[in-house]
C-alpha cells in the first residue's frame, strides 16, 4: 500500500499498520447499478449498510465509531466519511472515500482531519490518528510524491466492486443478457 508508515510511525507502529491496511479492498458487497458513475456518498451508504462486512475486508481489530463523523473546529463543521478505531494500533482511523482518481490534494484535507482529531478526540494512552484515503485508482508515483513532506500517517488504497458472478453460480443461473430477455 503507498503511504508514508516509515516516515511518520515508530518501529513497532509502523509493522502493525504495514499488516493492518491493504493495497486494495475487495467491496463486492456494495450493490452499485453502474460503477463508473457511482458516488461517494452511495459507496458510503452502502459501506454502512453492510457495516460488518466492511470491517470483515479491512480487518477484524476495527471498532466502527461512525460515518460523516462530526468535527468542529472554531466554529465549523468537518465531516469525516467513515471512522473507526483499531484496537492493535491503538488508534482512530479515518476513511476518506473517493469515486475516482487519487489527487494529491486529498491529503491535505486528511491531514486536517488527522490534526484535528489528535487534537480533540484522541486520548493520551493513544496513537496518533491514521488516515485511509480510499480511491477507485491510483498512480503510486504520485501518490509518493504527495506524500514526501506529509508527518501525519496516510495511506491511499484502492476498491473494486465485482461485476462478475461467483463462479460456483455461473453455471446455475443464466448470463445477464439472457435474463433481460426473459424480463422483457
Amino acid at each position: 500500500m503507498p503511504n508514508n508508515f516509515a516516515t511518520t510511525l515508530p518501529k513497532s507502529h509502523k509493522e502493525k499498520a504495514l499488516q493492518a491496511f491493504k493495497d486494495e479492498y475487495l467491496l463486492d458487497f456494495i450493490n452499485i447499478e453502474d460503477p463508473d458513475e457511482e458516488d461517494e456518498r452511495v459507496i458510503e451508504n452502502e459501506i454502512v449498510l453492510n457495516i460488518k462486512k466492511f470491517i470483515m475486508s479491512i480487518g477484524g481489530d476495527f471498532a466502527f465509531m461512525g460515518n460523516e463523523y462530526r468535527l468542529i473546529v472554531e466554529e465549523q463543521e468537518f465531516f469525516i466519511d467513515l471512522l473507526f478505531y483499531n484496537r492493535k494500533l491503538q488508534c482512530l482511523v479515518a476513511f476518506e472515500l473517493k469515486k475516482g482518481k487519487f489527487k494529491p490534494e486529498y491529503l491535505g484535507k486528511m491531514n486536517f482531519y488527522l490534526s484535528a482529531l489528535d487534537d480533540t478526540l484522541k486520548q493520551e494512552h493513544e496513537n496518533p490518528s491514521v488516515g485511509i484515503i480510499l480511491c477507485k485508482e491510483k498512480n503510486n508515483k504520485i501518490v509518493e510524491y504527495s506524500f514526501r513532506d506529509f508527518n501525519k500517517a496516510m495511506g491511499v488504497a484502492t476498491y473494486k466492486t465485482s461485476t462478475e458472478l461467483p463462479e460456483q453460480f455461473k453455471e446455475a443461473l443464466p448470463d445477464s443478457e439472457t435474463l433481460k430477455k426473459l424480463l422483457d
